[in-house]
């Protein structure tokens, strides 16, 4: 049985030392000095192991059972609670100012403020979930190659591997920034390339077939869920920019007079400011949730807060609602679908380009002004609206515009 808050203030040794087990594991060692300590019993790689999880009454029942929780999701994931323990004291103990977290976290700091939230968040979890518990507290011009290669190999056995890629690409920027302020000699993720399997590329689900984006439309125009997500749900294909940059969409960025959304270089994904102009369709939905939310900073606020937009899963769980899976779309796969159809239908490749705000990796073409075309681009725009709601209405498309 579980213990109980009263069962372990009333603990006592007897004469000699007791455990008092509460579950998973977890269970409070009672000594013959009279001390209370909690420990948790786990099996990890074939072996019985022992994690010290503090003492009561400095750690109470129910600290105890989130620290064993949060051990055993530590092992769901791969890793040793008790290797992760060490690493992160080897870390705060300050004997190696150059340990590989201290200088990956150092790295980290510098760049964050160039990155995107979403970028940043994402690439800090994925190295305090896989690099920092097994190389975080070694000195960082120690670490072999191997040692890194066995903790990328442990990510490509759960079969995640795009993560194990940016792992090693992760980890090879902060050992190159090592060695640039002095703390290495050499990046030992140079000769890993090639010793993980490819990434599969991703590819998000997407709806091209004109009669089918037609039916689509309507399904949104049926939406009866939250007005704020109904509306950037019904923007999404007029606009076609990442799901981020609309949820994340602030009245002073637009001027609907201009009929013109400014979005700010901090917002998008290359960091260069980006021009979408606005359909008189997108202008209509835009005036029509003002009065809503225009009072606040955010054009699409979250229910619980209106500092917050509405969260990153909101359109596709509109979708899913619709009864549309995640095999056949998601919110990203708004800009697949007019670029497809925006090229099936003739119009220029690098105005479409442009209005996607893709980075070239032809240096040329990426050298060029966040308003360029924007002259085409705005009657793109137009001529999209107009076609998307020709689809809508299941009329006759012609084949080229």
């Amino acid at each position: 049985m579980a213990l109980t808050a009263v069962e372990v203030k009333a603990a006592t040794a007897d004469g000699k030392a007791r455990k008092l087990f509460d579950g998973k594991g977890l269970f409070l060692l009672v000594t013959v000095g009279g001390s209370r300590l909690w420990r948790l019993k786990y099996r990890y790689g074939g072996k019985e192991k022992l994690l010290a999880l503090g003492s009561f009454p400095e750690v109470g029942l129910k600290e105890a059972r989130a620290k064993r929780e949060e051990a055993r999701r530590l092992m769901a994931e791969g890793v040793d609670p008790g290797a992760a323990r060490k690493a992160q004291k080897g870390s705060r103990s300050g004997e190696v100012e150059a340990s590989f977290e201290a200088v990956g976290r150092e790295w980290f700091a510098k760049w964050e403020p160039s990155w995107a939230p979403g970028h940043s968040s994402k690439l800090i979890r994925r190295l305090e979930r896989f690099a920092f518990p097994w190389i975080g507290g070694r000195p960082v011009d120690e670490i072999q190659p191997r040692e890194v290669l066995e903790l990328l190999q442990r990510i490509e056995a759960r079969g995640t591997l795009e993560t194990a890629h940016r792992v090693r690409q992760a980890c090879g920027q902060i050992f190159r920034y090592a060695v640039a302020t002095g703390r290495a000699h050499a990046d030992p993720t140079g000769p890993l390339k090639g010793a993980i399997a490819p990434a599969r590329a991703v590819h998000r689900a997407s709806i091209t077939k004109p009669s089918e984006v037609g039916a689509l439309l309507r399904a949104i125009d049926g939406y009866t869920g939250s007005p704020t997500v109904g509306a950037a749900l019904r923007l999404a294909p007029l606009l076609f920019v990442r799901p981020g940059e609309l949820r994340g969409a602030q009245w002073r960025e637009i001027d609907l007079a201009a009929r013109v959304w400014k979005i700010p270089e901090e917002r998008m994904k290359m960091k260069s400011p980006h021009i979408v102009p606005l359909s008189r369709q997108a202008v209509a939905i835009f005036e029509e949730i003002k009065p809503l939310t225009g009072g606040g900073r955010l054009v699409f606020p979250g229910e619980r807060s209106v500092e917050r937009p509405i969260s990153d899963n909101s359109l596709n769980a509109a979708l899913r609602r619709m009864g549309y899976g995640k095999h056949e779309m998601t919110a990203h796969g708004f800009r697949s679908m007019a670029s497809t159809l925006l090229n099936e239908n003739g119009k220029n490749r690098d105005v479409i380009e442009r209005q996607l705000a893709h980075s070239e990796r032809d240096g040329v073409r990426a050298a060029y002004n966040y308003a360029d075309y924007l002259d085409q681009r705005r009657e793109m725009m137009q001529w999209w609206a107009d076609y998307l709601d020709e689809l809508r209405d299941g009329r006759e498309i012609p084949g080229r515009a």
